[in-house]
């Protein structure tokens, strides 16, 4: 009975399974922007202007495809789907404050960073932007710190995930028998 009682309450090998995407694909996501702020930005800070641009506008073509939204959106939906889930248990709280965060960081994205995305694409061609230096001092500095905004909303995400895990193993059923019993731990 407590071992049902338990699995029903965190949403049994489904629940689980959930919790473990979410957590994966949270964790993806917030290693993008991660890898961003530590790698691509600041080799991108070395680019003359024209350079700059170009790539950038380059990301923003290349990391709108299929897989990117699947993970990006993915992690979203299934931090909801474990917050539902886990509704009645005491992973609740976390998991729902892993949605919080990660829709906080979606977002950011979306009202912050894709608009300046788009304001760079509208530039047009950086061989025939008149002002280059222009063009990106209005996006190179907002942009970043934007993405470090996202990527710390991600990284709290990913954050209460695990510990929601930890908490999911801890009280397992499989890790705690029915008659308390240590042997059969």
């Amino acid at each position: 009975m407590t071992q049902n009682t338990t699995e029903n309450r965190s949403g049994g090998r489904g629940g689980r399974a959930v919790l473990a995407a979410a957590t994966a694909t949270t964790g993806l996501v917030a290693g993008i922007w991660f890898a961003y702020a530590i790698s691509v930005m600041p080799a991108l800070a070395r680019s003359d202007d024209r350079t700059y641009i170009e790539v950038m506008q380059n990301v923003d073509d290349v990391i709108q495809n299929p897989l990117f939204f699947l993970v990006f959106l993915g992690a979203l939906v299934l931090t909801a789907i474990a917050g539902r889930q886990q509704w009645r248990s005491p992973l609740r709280p976390w998991v729902l404050a892993a949605l919080v965060l990660y829709s906080a960081a979606l977002l950011s994205t979306v009202l912050m960073s894709v608009p300046l995305n788009e304001e760079l694409v509208a530039a047009g061609d950086p061989a025939r932007i008149a002002d280059p230096a222009a063009v990106r001092d209005a996006y190179e500095d907002p942009w970043v710190a934007w993405n470090i905004v996202r990527g710390v909303l991600n990284t709290a995400a990913l954050g209460c995930l695990c510990w929601a895990s930890t908490l999911m193993r801890q009280t397992s059923p499989y890790l705690v028998s029915a008659a308390g019993s240590s042997a059969s731990r």
